[in-house]
């Protein structure tokens, strides 16, 4: 998930000066973080978060890069950060948006509004989600970047939308060259979709494929794209969707795993004719096609299960359609 290819390293040569992470802590930020300073062994890499988890802040700092703990809700501690000429944004708060809606505007709309303002002088590429879009035909390609963002009920998708338009009003103020990476669901083993489905397939629990459609890509390369896009800024900032190409069935990755397993899949719920999906032409034309396909990471996934792998405890509820995580 760290090893950073040539066209990365090409990629960042163009963009001079130190890079800044914000939110490192969170399930991409450390991966991230890593490949960045493989690429760039000679550039300084910040990271910045609250630090909570154990251990994490001594583990970047094995593998060289700096860390700075700092609440970014506090006006005047991230005023202090240092002024990076390239930011990455990662920051952000979903899961018990249901039941904090303040924090979570907070989080996702205050937070990016001030990041804005305080790094208006650097590129930034902020970290979206597929959930700022309606639900997408599961027939079709997905929803493209000049779908209106009218996302579905819930406070965790409309925030979304608020934290684009914070980072899209600086833009335009300040002239600030920036990218708005709207991601579906990045996969590591320890989490995500594909552990999501196989470990309840392997536990002999039933899958809910009420959200019967998904994109997935290899965090690897999630990484990566984000981390190339620092090169291909806009001013104004626009977006570009990060997701493989395929439109996956849930039913077929139960069924995949129950191959692997040999078990019969358990499955409950009817699949929707809508899901939350995303056109990733246009990334494919900027950085070419994954290099990981599916079968790949259903394959990696699913030994990694059988095999008692760590898993984070941190799933993704890809089954909720009502905006309530």
């Amino acid at each position: 998930m760290t090893r950073p290819t040539p066209a990365l390293q090409a990629d960042l040569a163009k963009t001079q000066g130190d890079l800044l992470i914000l939110g490192v802590g969170g399930k991409m930020g450390p991966t991230l973080a890593r490949m960045a300073k493989r690429a760039a062994p000679q550039r300084r890499v910040i990271g910045v978060a609250r630090f909570s988890e154990k251990g994490l802040r001594e583990k970047l700092g094995a593998w060289g890069v700096e860390c700075i703990a700092c609440d970014l809700l506090e006006r005047a501690a991230l005023e202090r950060l240092p002024r990076a000429a390239n930011v990455v944004f990662m920051a952000g708060h979903k899961f018990g948006a249901a039941g904090n809606a303040a924090f979570t505007w907070a989080m996702n709309v205050g937070v990016p509004f001030m990041v804005a303002e305080a790094f208006r002088e650097s590129r930034i590429v902020a970290f979206s989600t597929a959930c700022v879009y309606p639900y997408a035909d599961v027939t079709g390609r997905g929803a493209a970047e000049d779908t209106p963002t009218l996302p579905p009920p819930g406070d965790y998708a409309a925030s979304c939308v608020g934290r684009e338009q914070a980072f899209l009003h600086g833009s335009l103020k300040h002239g600030t060259p920036g990218r708005l990476a709207r991601l579906e669901y990045a996969i590591d083993m320890r989490y995500g979709v594909l552990h999501d489905v196989g470990a309840k397939v392997f536990a002999g629990a039933p899958v809910d494929v009420t959200m019967g459609h998904v994109n997935v890509i290899w965090q690897g390369e999630a990484n990566e794209q984000a981390l190339r896009l620092l090169a291909h800024c806009t001013a104004p900032a626009t977006p570009l969707n990060l997701s493989g190409p395929d439109v996956v069935s849930v039913r077929a990755l139960a069924a995949e795993f129950g191959k692997r397993f040999g078990k019969a899949p358990v499955i409950t719920g009817r699949e929707s004719p809508t899901a939350w999906l995303v056109d990733t032409r246009a990334a494919q034309k900027l950085f070419g096609a994954p290099r990981v396909p599916l079968a790949q990471m259903i394959d990696w996934q699913a030994d990694w299960i059988r095999r008692g792998g760590e898993s984070l405890g941190k799933p993704t509820h890809f089954e909720t359609r009502d905006g309530k995580y």
